[in-house]
Formats: C-alpha cells, structure tokens, sequence
C-alpha cells in the first residue's frame, strides 16, 4: 500500500468508534472482545486483530480495515454464504446450548488442544457434537497450532472415529504439518489436513501448498491485508478454501462475506467460519450477521449509533487502540511496504 493509496491519519481518527463487547461464552480466553469500527466512505469497517499481536502484523489488518472503508469491492458472485457453528472448549453439558445459537448450521468447528485440557477433553467434546448434531453433519476440529507432531497423530487418530471433514492447524509449523499428514496417511487415518496460522501469520503464505503440507486453506479478510489480497493469494495457492473471522463484529464478518461471495465457483470447501457473531453478547448493529437456516447474507450492515454508544470501550481501552492505529498506519506509510 502506497503513501498515496492511504487515507489521512486524521481522517481514520475521525472515522473510528472503539467497543468492548462481552461474549457469551470464554473463546481463546477471551471474555470481552475489543474492535476499532470505521463508518468509512464506503460503509462500515473493522480494526480488530487481538490486543497481544505485534504492529507488524496488526498493520496488515488495518490495511483490510482500509481496503474495506474506503475501496470498492470485488463483486459478489452468490448472496448467501453457508456457516459452521462454532464450538468453543466447553465441556460436554454446554455443548447444545453452544450449537443452539447456531440454527440451521450442518458444520461445526469444535476447539481442541486447550492449553490446560486433556485429550480425553476434546474427545468428549467431539463425541457430543456428533451425538447432538447426527452421522450427516461435518465435524471439523481446530487445534490452533496447539499439538506437537506425536500428539496431533495421537489426537487425530483418536478423533477420526467421528468421521472429521478436517483438522485446522493441528501443528505450528509447515514442515510440522507435512509430517501430521503423511503420518496419518501412511496408518490409513483419513483425516484431511487445513492451515489456517501458516497461511495467515506466515511472511509467505503460499509456503504450505508449495510444500503439500495442507489439503486446503483457511484465508481470513483482516489478517491477510484485505478481500482483493485474500483472493489473490486464494488463485495463487490453487487449494481448495474455506472462508474464517476472528470473533470479529457483524462488520468484521461483512468482510469475510464478501470475501467468501467473490470466489469463483468450485473454489468454497464447505460452509464457512463466519458465524461467529453468534459467540458476542451484543454487537455494533441492530441487524446481526447472526445464522438464519445454516447461513448468513452478504451485505454491509447499518451502524447502530444506541449500540456504539451501549459497547463503547472505556477511555483508556479508546486511546489504546486509538494510538495502535496510529502505529500501523506508519508502517504502512513506510516506502516499500506491501
């Protein structure tokens, strides 16, 4: 993103409401969820990569941010998008009231590998969605980097009894994940392979389908820098996609709906991660991208001024993201940076 290319300091400052919404249920030790929203030229926008992330790699999420506010979109090729519910690491009794939230959804995405949980855990976790949710539902699982190779082959062969579409970056590392997958390919575990992490957070995201380290890829708007970018590294990677949020706000998951609606046919692998909306307490519109039959529409929902109002963040919480939005929007006004 060029110099030119970027809005004003001061007219990001000017555009930007900071809230601080509670979730309903704990989700990668969250509680509340805190996002930066733009009412930009072009509608709506979200700044929300998790507080702990670095400049460097938040930047990329407010060059989406920018991408989303102040640019046309690609066109949208579908007006519906298909979504998995979410499952957090709850225990087994909480797991109906989770899927509740999401009617019509016949995918859900059960967390596993919580630090501080057991493997017992996460298969009674998984065994409870299959039970709940019936043998024609697709059960992913999501590990977020959390197992070693050992313990990803021992997890995953001992979750592949509940018939997995896939398992979402069991392992850090692309070299970590070639290994997972020939491993369980050659004892005849037949559990497909997405990198989420390695495509999102890596300095090259197309590393893991050079390598034949995944089967297909998880690609998120924010943190690869924007709709228009995500496609590109989508065409470029040639792997089979599904589309994902970061617990983001109605406006935040508007974005990965125009993501999931641009992709050419044949490229969408099953419903999407973009349900998550349904995971917050309250939200910054009165029309919530929440699931309706199994999906969500594509469209940029009206800013609710009651709710910004009702979720703002504290002063300091304001300042905070007020000055990180500063920061990267110098690293993005660097020459020679993407």
């Amino acid at each position: 993103m060029t110099h030119a290319e970027l809005p004003p300091l001061a007219a990001l400052l000017d555009a930007v409401r900071v809230v601080a919404i509670p979730t309903r249920t704990r989700f990668r030790g969250i509680t509340v969820r805190e996002a930066a929203i733009f009412d930009g030229p072009e509608g709506p926008s979200e700044f929300s990569p998790f507080t702990e992330y670095g400049d460097a790699e938040a930047a990329q999420w407010l060059a989406a941010a920018i991408d989303f506010g102040w640019r046309p979109q690609p066109a949208a090729l579908r007006d519906r998008i298909d979504v998995n519910a979410t499952v957090p690491a709850v225990g087994p009794a909480e797991v109906a009231g989770i899927l509740a939230r999401f009617p019509g959804c016949r995918t859900a995405k059960v967390k596993v590998a919580e630090r501080g949980q057991t493997l017992a855990e996460d298969v009674a976790r998984v065994r409870e969605v299959r039970a709940l949710m019936g043998p024609d539902a697709r059960i992913r699982v999501d590990a977020n980097t959390g197992w070693t190779v050992d313990e990803a082959v021992a997890a995953l062969t001992a979750l592949a009894t509940f018939d997995l579409d896939y398992a979402e970056q069991p392992c850090a590392t692309v070299p970590e994940l070639a290994a997972v997958r020939e491993r369980l390919a050659a004892a005849g575990t037949s559990v497909r392979i997405a990198a989420d992490e390695s495509v999102r957070k890596a300095s090259d995201p197309l590393a893991v389908a050079r390598a034949g380290a995944a089967d297909l890829i998880i690609v998120k708007a924010q943190p690869l820098g924007g709709v228009a970018r995500a496609l590109d590294i989508v065409r470029e990677a040639g792997l089979p996609v599904v589309v994902s949020s970061a617990l983001d706000t109605s406006v935040g998951i508007a974005m990965g709906a125009q993501l999931a609606a641009a992709l050419p046919a044949g490229m969408l692998a099953g419903a999407c991660g973009l349900g998550t909306v349904a995971l917050l307490a309250g939200d910054v519109t009165a029309a919530p991208l929440v699931p309706e039959r199994g999906s969500i529409p594509v469209g940029r929902p009206a800013l609710s001024d009651e709710l910004l109002a009702r979720y703002a963040a504290a002063p300091e919480r304001a300042t905070w993201w007020r000055e990180r939005v500063a920061r990267c929007h110098a690293l993005l006004a660097t020459p020679g940076r993407a």
